[in-house]
């Protein structure tokens, strides 16, 4: 069988993930993979349609596509995105329909399920029959038990596409409201204070909803507030995977284009962010996605500790849980508070006023009361996995998120709380015991909540 593999690393032949695609043609030569590296080469599908078309011509005559790429920022790399949307863009979607796929990913697991369950996503609304994934830990290749688990993955996909089997759907296409938002005048504004409030966006005037959203929640507050468009901003690439930040947050790009300075001397030194973006597939823009890429010149350090995020997003947000969670996601594990989303989805403009209205007083009396809303497992679950890599086999390259995480007090790992150790030590001991193992279970639940109790009685 002929499989066609589209690489989505930056880095090309030298990706992690394409290590394992050698290791899927290595184990199984019978088949053919012919292998893409389409993020590397974005610039050029773009401009030259005989690169494009080649990979359309591989696409049609292929038995099945194998889409292999790193999880960058909770999905894939900006670049790949990018294909993806010049896919939709030039209505070539019929070169990929009742085509089986799978999607290969590595990563260490950091929200990789996000980016997994965004390439399905993609595949079903390309008409594909999805088969299945596999996200790589980027060390698993050297462990026997993984590569067999490798070898299996392989030895399904390739049974799968033999047997011609249909595949059953995860997700519906996405549906569209035919609405145009009118704004109202802003009759009350909000007062800002001293706070800084800056508003990023990837708007274009064709998308009208989204460019009066941005101008009513501007016309909330009682002063300008600065609107900063990401077309506006010379970014010179996308975010390369060289890890030449991990030593000391020095990008390869700097002092080659505007972003690090941006972020440092603009987005840093905001109180109050907004977000502001049109739903392009299943996220935002391959912009937008270009932005938190190349954030990443900071690490896995939460570079905006303290600030109130809010996002204002045109489209079906609502249909998309997955794009949800990944905002979520980020504003916690930025040590941020989310302050709000508001889509123009409900079809109601007046509705949308009053939310705009709403958000804009949320942010200001959040910043005001410096309230961090209670972090969930997106964090608590996120950052104990980073604290994890980052003390462990990643603490060199990065050792300015090491530095980071020591400031921080992160690296709160559980054998040094030795108090407890030794309370669980004498109980444990003691519950072996069954006269006073049976007074224990008839009084757990009481002394559960008697510390708490306390609390409200003081």
């Amino acid at each position: 069988m002929k499989i066609t593999v589209l690489n989505g690393s930056p880095k090309g032949r030298q990706s992690v993930t394409l290590q394992y695609v050698h290791y899927i043609q290595k184990e199984f030569p019978q088949h053919e993979l012919k292998i893409f590296h389409v993020s590397q080469r974005m610039k050029k599908i773009e401009t030259d349609d005989s690169v494009f078309q080649e990979i359309l011509d591989s696409l049609r005559t292929s038995n099945g596509i194998l889409w292999s790429s790193p999880v960058y920022y909770f999905l894939i790399p900006s670049n790949f995105k990018k294909f993806i949307e010049l896919i939709f863009e030039k209505g070539k979607d019929n070169a990929f329909l009742d085509k089986h796929t799978a999607f290969l990913s590595s990563s260490i697991h950091f929200f990789d399920h996000t980016a997994h369950n965004y390439m399905r996503g993609i595949c079903e609304d390309l008409g594909m029959r999805y088969v299945g994934s596999y996200s790589a830990e980027i060390h698993d290749l050297l462990k026997e038990k993984e590569r067999e688990r490798l070898r299996l993955f392989g030895a399904h996909f390739f049974d799968e596409i033999e047997k011609n089997t249909p595949t059953p759907k995860s997700s519906q296409p996405l549906t569209w409201r035919d609405f145009e938002y009118i704004p109202s005048e802003a009759k009350k504004k909000v007062d800002t204070g001293s706070k800084k409030i800056l508003m990023i966006t990837d708007s274009q005037n064709h998308q009208r909803n989204l460019v009066r959203m941005i101008e009513r929640l501007r016309s909330s507050f009682s002063t300008e507030i600065e609107v900063a468009n990401l077309h506006d901003l010379d970014i010179k690439g996308p975010c390369q995977g060289c890890l030449n930040c991990a030593y000391e947050n020095q990008c390869v790009y700097q002092g080659k284009d505007d972003f690090n300075e941006f972020y440092n001397t603009q987005v840093r030194t905001a109180d109050i962010l907004i977000w502001a973006g049109k739903i392009t597939d299943r996220y935002l823009s391959s912009r937008w996605k270009q932005f938190f890429d190349r954030s990443f010149f900071v690490g896995h350090a939460p570079s905006l500790r303290g600030k109130q995020i809010g996002f204002l997003i045109s489209g079906p947000l609502s249909q998309i849980p997955n794009l949800r969670q990944i905002l979520e996601a980020y504003v916690e594990m930025q040590h941020a508070n989310l302050a709000g989303i508001v889509t123009d989805e409900t079809g109601d403009s007046a509705e949308i006023d009053h939310l705009l209205e709403t958000m804009a007083g949320c942010l200001i009396r959040f910043s005001e009361d410096h309230y961090i809303q209670p972090y969930s497992f997106l964090r608590v679950g996120g950052e104990k996995l980073f604290r994890d890599q980052i003390w462990g086999h990643l603490r060199f390259p990065f050792r300015a998120d090491h530095e980071v995480y020591k400031k921080l007090g992160l690296y709160d790992f559980p054998q040094k709380d030795y108090r407890s150790r030794i309370q669980n030590s004498i109980m444990l001991s003691l519950y072996k015991i069954p006269r006073i193992r049976k007074k224990i279970n008839t009084r757990l639940k009481k002394e559960m909540v008697k510390p708490l109790q306390k609390v409200l009685e003081d």
